[in-house]
């Protein structure tokens, strides 16, 4: 069984060398340099152009979402100062679903594996989970790469489908299970 409880209204987890943290208001003018980018805006559903402006409403959308205790926002960072990326936990029917940005300046470092298996953690001992899922595109190697690095397995499920940002997406959906 799931926890349905509301989340904490500051967390922060440590692991593998990293640092998971609340965003803060602080960190708005860094958010463009980590988002604004091709990548980022094919392949998530984060809003391209990403100015301070789109900065400020994901702020108040993940400070919203956690109040309703539906989902999580991180910065990854490796000491707790400046961000390097998000990770994200978001309640689901099926299970907490996960996700993940990494900047372009910060890829190449197994940041996005290590914060999945760091959140991954926290939705076990925490919530309670008995599994974790990543839902990818079959075509976005990267994020196949951090869901076989991370452990996860692609489950026998129908694919899910659908459309963002005016494009159509086939997403898989990947599976780790409680250690």
């Amino acid at each position: 069984m799931i926890s349905t409880t509301s989340f904490p209204e500051r967390i922060e987890l440590s692991g593998e060398g990293l640092v998971l943290r609340d965003w803060t208001e602080a960190d708005l003018a860094a958010m463009p340099e980590l988002f604004d980018h091709p990548d980022i805006a094919y392949w998530t559903p984060i809003v391209s152009p990403f100015d301070e402006a789109a900065a400020r409403t994901r702020l108040d959308r993940d400070r919203q979402l956690r109040a309703e205790g539906t989902t999580i926002l991180l910065a990854i960072t490796v000491d707790g100062g400046a961000p390097l990326g998000e990770v994200m936990l978001r309640r689901t029917p099926e299970g907490p679903e996960l996700g993940y940005a990494v900047g372009p300046a910060h890829r190449g470092q197994g940041l996005a594996a290590r914060a999945v298996r760091v959140m991954a953690a926290y939705a076990f001992e925490q919530l309670g989970a008995e599994k974790v899922i990543l839902e990818l595109e079959a075509e976005n190697a990267a994020s196949v790469a951090v869901a076989t690095k991370a452990g996860f397995r692609l489950l026998d499920v129908p694919l899910i489908r659908g459309e963002e940002k005016g494009r159509p997406y086939a997403l898989q959906t990947w599976g780790l299970n409680r250690p």
